[in-house]
């Protein structure tokens, strides 16, 4: 049997897997995932600031209070070193600190400084425009679908166990 007629199913050719539709549609979503990684990063450059840093950013912006490290580990689903060395790469640019616990000293929380506060608008500015590249190809009715699609898969509510 000469190697042209030997099967290159799944696994044996180095290909990615893309026999039928789910496949395909799997390997579609890996290409835009890196894409989207891609062009996220590109429009954070400027802004001096990491995609992972851009979320802890954000994390911290959205509890009512600053959190504990912890609190940002478990939100962000890392392990709390990840925290540790994402908060100290913002605090050395100024753009979040660590600051003692009102009612537990051994406590230390994280809170956004004025510089993290004009970063979060910047971000946002970057986020926007990130998106716009992305969904440039797309016509409003479309984009309407996709954003639909898009909540079925990131909601998909309490049914779907995960």
């Amino acid at each position: 049997m000469s190697t042209s007629a030997v099967p290159t199913g799944p696994g044996r050719s180095g290909e990615p897997d893309t026999e039928g539709a789910d496949g395909l549609l799997a390997e579609q979503l890996l290409r835009l995932t890196r894409r989207l990684h891609r062009i996220q990063k590109r429009h954070l450059e400027p802004v001096g600031i990491t995609p992972a840093q851009s979320r802890l950013l954000r994390t911290v912006a959205h509890f009512g209070e600053p959190p504990r490290m912890a609190d940002l580990a478990a939100r962000l689903e890392v392990v709390p070193r990840a925290v540790t060395s994402l908060v100290d790469g913002l605090e050395a640019v100024d753009r979040v600190r660590r600051v003692p616990d009102p009612h537990n000293r051994r406590v230390v929380r994280i809170e956004l400084t004025d510089a993290g506060r004009a970063t979060l608008r910047e971000l946002r500015s970057a986020r926007r425009a990130a998106a716009e590249d992305i969904l440039a190809p797309l016509t409003a009715a479309q984009r309407e679908e996709l954003g639909g699609l898009l909540t079925a898969l990131v909601d998909p509510g309490p049914e779907a166990g995960c």
